[in-house]
């Protein structure tokens, strides 16, 4: 089991306010996707060699939108179930270590854009994608004893993070680990 580190987990007003809950890691990805350059970024996926079942470059914003909102939903729910309704020691428990793990699991993948893209790094952001993986298939278990809709609502999260894990080790390779130059070329 991990454990409740208040120092990097996210405050509990955040977790409290639904709204804020949803809203934080969407403002946050919606940051770093900006912050990204994302013509770059655009620009690079298309030059690319992808593996198999590679969406095209404009799904991606919607679907990781969605499913922030969804991962925040999860976590409001688990947390406040856990915090304000739960009469086990050990639901308190799981709800806080939940919330240290939904702290770093953001956090690790708002990394993952700009170790992709901007940093050129393919394995340090393969690597940072199957650790998201892990840590959200345990949060899902984990989020799953508090509250089971909290549960529920990790799974396409877990789904997704598994095809892009995917993504990322196929692009990396099939790039030879190498994605440094790699720009389509501008028709304009």
């Amino acid at each position: 089991m991990t454990t409740f580190i208040p120092s990097i987990t996210l405050p509990y007003v955040v977790f409290s306010n639904p709204a804020a809950s949803v809203l934080l890691p969407v403002a946050f990805g919606t940051a770093v996707g900006y912050g990204c350059r994302p013509a770059d970024a655009h620009d690079t996926y298309l030059a690319l060699k992808q593996p198999p079942l590679k969406p095209p470059a404009e799904v991606f914003g919607p679907v990781w939108t969605v499913l922030y909102g969804l991962t925040g939903y999860a976590a409001h729910r688990a947390v406040t179930a856990g915090l304000e309704r739960a009469s086990l020691p050990s639901t308190v428990r799981a709800a806080k270590h939940g919330a240290t793990l939904y702290t770093i699991q953001l956090a690790l993948n708002l990394a993952w854009m700009p170790l992709f893209f901007v940093a050129k790094r393919p394995i340090a952001a393969t690597v940072d994608a199957a650790c998201l993986l892990g840590i959200n298939g345990y949060l899902a278990y984990l989020w799953g004893t508090v509250d089971e809709v909290a549960g529920w609502c990790m799974v396409p999260y877990v789904a997704w993070v598994g095809f892009a894990t995917y993504l990322s080790a196929g692009a990396g390779y099939l790039n030879n680990w190498d994605l440094t130059g790699k720009k389509a070329r501008n028709d304009d």
